[in-house]
């Protein structure tokens, strides 16, 4: 699954920092840097979505998960807590409608 693999690639550079990593420019820079990154790719998936561009909407979403994706390991998260959250919510729901 590409979210596994994004996380260990993520995770990697976080213990083994590389020289032309942005991955690991951006965890240098620390979790603010990171937050503010992840206003501005927020804000870009609102204006692509009013435009109606589809495929930049597709964009925007994908920069703005990989940024929360870096966020993660510095709250101690996986995208599988995320995952899980989101199973037990829909289940939740599922319940009160049966």
């Amino acid at each position: 699954m590409i979210l596994d693999d994004l996380q260990a690639v993520i995770a990697d550079r976080k213990d083994r920092p590389q020289a032309r990593s942005y991955v690991s420019s951006l965890l240098a820079k620390g979790k603010d840097e990171i937050l503010k990154k992840i206003g501005e790719e927020a804000i870009e998936v609102i204006v692509a979505s009013k435009s109606g561009d589809r495929q930049q909407v597709v964009h925007e979403m994908a920069d703005l998960w990989f940024h929360c994706m870096v966020l993660m390991p510095e709250d101690g998260v996986s995208h599988h807590d995320v995952f899980r959250e989101l199973e037990r919510r829909f289940n939740k729901k599922e319940n009160r409608n049966e």
